[in-house]
């Protein structure tokens, strides 16, 4: 392990071949209980108009401020998310942001797509975390598997596919996947609340690129802590 690197688990094979195939796992109850209530408070605290953040958002949504909660700090830290983003990056990692996210009524539909740079590489992973109900109603994620890599890779963005399938859940439950798989939130047409935490990972030989645009990007916390995958190093 490199020097300063703090070491992480290793996923369950169950949820490592999932996690290959699919490009995604959902991790039922993977928030403790006691935690819910205070990261729901932490978002709505942390809530700002769209046009008070530097890069103004668009209006579909509700964005919040939430980096520095000492609670918020802990759910990027859970054994859980930072195995899997080991077994996806496979090298050191850190933890980049963590904003908080909801679909306002009648808003949130996204084309499915993929984020970050070269799809081929994996070099970001994403996990939202749930602090309400979620499923096609009140706007939840859509994902289409295997679109991560090999022949899934050839899959065009911005279209719709009737195998994207739009997830369901409770409170406390965290979608992980690798940052290259097709996915996109649906619009919340029940207006029901769907607050989420969107907590991003990447790999630590794009630091630099992280720390250029932190202002942009409105990161307040400390991010200099780095993650080893067990058994490197």
């Amino acid at each position: 392990m490199g020097a300063g690197a703090t070491s992480t688990g290793r996923l369950s094979r169950t949820d490592a071949e999932w996690l290959d195939r699919d490009g995604y796992l959902l991790l039922r109850d993977a928030v403790p209980a006691a935690w819910v209530e205070p990261l729901r408070a932490a978002f709505d605290a942390g809530e700002l108009a769209n046009d008070r953040w530097p890069v103004p958002r668009g209006p579909g949504w509700r964005h919040a401020l939430v980096d520095l909660d000492p609670v918020v700090r802990k759910v990027c830290r859970l054994p859980a998310l930072l195995a899997g983003a080991a077994h996806l990056l496979g090298a050191p990692f850190f933890v980049m942001q963590v904003e908080g996210r909801e679909p306002r009524m009648g808003g949130g539909a996204q084309a499915l797509h993929r984020d970050g740079g070269d799809p081929a590489l994996t070099q970001f992973v994403a996990a939202l975390v749930f602090l309400d109900p979620f499923g096609p109603a009140n706007g939840a994620t859509a994902v289409a598997a295997g679109t991560h890599r090999g022949e899934g890779l050839d899959a065009p963005a911005g279209q719709a596919r009737p195998d994207a399938k739009v997830l369901r859940g409770e409170a406390g439950d965290i979608l992980l996947f690798d940052a290259s798989v097709l996915h996109g939130a649906t619009c919340n047409d029940s207006g029901a609340r769907r607050r989420s935490l969107l907590v991003n990972y990447a790999l630590e030989t794009l630091r630099a690129d992280h720390e250029r645009t932190l202002a942009v990007r409105s990161v307040r916390m400390d991010t200099s802590e780095t993650f080893e995958p067990a058994g490197t190093g």
